[in-house]
């Protein structure tokens, strides 16, 4: 099975060496032209002072570029550009960036990404997108009525349309995109509709995304943004997270709604990155995505203005790394501080998930989820652990037939016929 997607990180098996550093290059910092109600980063304008123009500078842009090329021995080099909405930089700054990415490259094939929600997409950017063989992540949630349940502009207006349009731009230039949903409470009710609105459209590449946002404590409520990481909560409190944060189940069901209908019709025409990641761990091959290694700590961010941080999903204080305009690759990754923030994903793992029998393809998940219960008690469970575990479990069976199918030299396409005769039952 083909497979294209955003590198998350390394394989992570040794921090000491010059490794192929994942990072995030955010030049509008948290600014977007949205206001999705579901969005966990626009609450990082309280990083910085008020008035801040949220735009990185030339200064930054060659600095991050040239040091990014410079400590990697890597044959590929990998800029992956996110929000906010990148897209408010405009072209100019892209155009800049991709020369300087040529200046400082030796020879080395460039690889950029860039994640947006494609409200700002013309034909001028999606020529440029082309051209330059950007690999592009839209954000589209499913129909209409999905879609913009949430993914609604700042004057609380509706999306869909706007994102439709910079879809069919990017046909038009024959652009490389994948789609980026998000999964809420809601979205989680309707996996049918959402896999075959995207399948009308015509994607071949989708990631699912679950939504998960704590609700703010007092702290956070005064100060705009959580100062470090809460404390586990009951299993219970269904108080703990916001309204449209999903289900664990209903993710998990979700995700089995989904691989039910892509396993009878869809394999090696549709390419669903999570079905793709969980393959990989039954093949037993190393783990590219940071949610499913079993250590993290390679893929940070880097803010508009210079400041680099552990992890996109730690963009606090304590976990800003340095400044790249003053501080190197090496001190910054291979820092104690971020060995110990990588290595803490599989260290602080509680008994009950070290004893599961999917721990090879979950690995605990991110650890930004961990903030519930083990059935015994014990802190640091993943939010997410019953979906999960309902998901592996339903699906291990048919990924174990695609690796046997693989293995024995056939296409993986062989294993939806299995499944329409009955030989492996859905």
């Amino acid at each position: 099975m083909n497979k294209k997607e955003f590198r998350s990180g390394s394989d992570n098996k040794s921090q000491t060496q010059k490794l192929a550093v994942h990072l995030m290059a955010k030049p509008t910092g948290p600014l977007c032209n949205l206001n999705c109600k579901y969005c966990f980063y626009l609450e990082k304008e309280a990083l910085f002072p008020e008035g801040e123009q949220y735009r990185m500078s030339d200064e930054v842009l060659e600095t991050f570029i040239r040091k990014t090329a410079e400590y990697q021995t890597v044959p590929e080099l990998l800029y992956a550009w996110q929000g906010g909405e990148p897209t408010m930089m405009g072209l100019d700054f892209f155009r800049k960036a991709i020369e300087l990415e040529k200046k400082y490259a030796g020879g080395r094939r460039l690889v950029n990404t860039l994640q947006t929600n494609g409200t700002l997409l013309d034909d001028e950017w999606c020529a440029f997108l082309a051209e330059n063989r950007f690999l592009v992540g839209l954000s589209l949630d499913g129909p209409e009525e999905i879609h913009n349940l949430h993914r609604i502009d700042r004057n609380g207006k509706p999306t869909f349309d706007r994102v439709m349009r910079g879809l069919e731009l990017m046909k038009k230039h024959g652009v490389e995109f994948n789609i980026l949903a998000c999964v809420t409470r809601e979205s989680a009710k309707h996996p049918l509709d959402v896999y075959r609105f995207f399948k009308e459209q015509g994607v071949q590449f989708i990631q699912f995304i679950p939504i998960i946002e704590r609700v703010p404590d007092d702290e956070s409520n005064r100060i705009g943004f959580r100062l470090g990481m809460p404390a586990a909560l009951d299993e219970s409190d269904s108080e703990a997270v916001m309204d449209w944060t999903v289900d664990p189940e209903g993710y998990g069901d979700f995700l089995i709604g989904v691989f039910d209908e892509w396993i009878r019709n869809d394999v090696g025409k549709v390419f669903v990155m999570n079905f793709e990641w969980a393959l990989s761990s039954w093949m037993g091959h190393v783990q590219h995505t940071c949610f499913f290694m079993e250590r993290c700590g390679m893929a940070g961010i880097i803010e508009h203005n210079g400041d680099v941080y552990s992890c996109d999903h730690f963009v606090y204080p304590e976990y800003r790394l340095g400044n790249i305009l003053t501080d190197n690759f090496g001190e910054m990754f291979g820092s104690e501080k971020q060995r110990e923030f990588g290595a803490v994903k599989e260290t602080s793992l509680p008994r009950y998930c070290r004893e599961c029998d999917v721990l090879f393809a979950c690995r605990g998940e991110c650890p930004k989820h961990r903030f519930i219960n083990t059935p015994d008690g014990e802190a640091g469970l993943n939010y997410l652990c019953a979906g999960y575990k309902k998901y592996f479990h339903h699906i291990g069976p048919y990924l174990e037939a695609i690796d046997q199918t693989i293995r024995m030299g056939y296409e993986a396409e062989k294993v939806m016929g299995l499944v329409r005769k009955g030989k492996l039952k859905v």
